[in-house]
């Protein structure tokens, strides 16, 4: 299992705070991370959200609402959020975790930059209706 390295941090407490919409996270190493639900769900690990490859992206808008129901273990070296908005399919490993909880900052600011340069909103009532579904990845049936 890549990323799995004896040394590497392991979560000792997962909390979810639903009237904050945060999750705590507790690692061994002594770090304690403070994820808001919409950080997660803009940083899904997922294909839908990452693409296949570098610049395949998709900029993640309308998330600053979204909630997550549940949060399903996958063995013992991640976890899958089930969010509001239908989006499950993002395992989120210990060590990607930890990656982001050590970047959060950074990598939020990047992500206003982005949604601020393309005209988007983190407000679902302010997005354009979906266009209609014409099957692609991450939508196999």
């Amino acid at each position: 299992m890549a990323g799995l390295r004896k040394d590497d941090p392991v979560p000792t407490e997962i909390k979810l705070h639903q009237k904050s919409r945060i999750m705590e996270v507790a690692f061994d190493d002594g770090q304690r991370f403070s994820f808001t639900y919409e950080f997660l769900r803009v940083f899904s690990p997922s294909a839908e959200v990452r693409g296949h490859g570098a610049g395949q992206e998709t900029l993640q808008q309308g998330k600053r609402d979204v909630d997550i129901s549940q949060v399903e273990p996958v063995g013992n070296y991640a976890i899958r959020p089930v969010f509001s908005d239908g989006h499950d399919s993002g395992l989120y490993s210990w060590d990607y975790l930890h990656d982001i909880g050590e970047q959060q900052e950074a990598l939020w600011q990047t992500y206003l930059l982005r949604l601020a340069e393309a005209g988007g909103t983190r407000d679902p009532a302010e997005l354009p209706p979906p266009a209609p579904k014409t099957g692609g990845c991450g939508h196999h049936h």
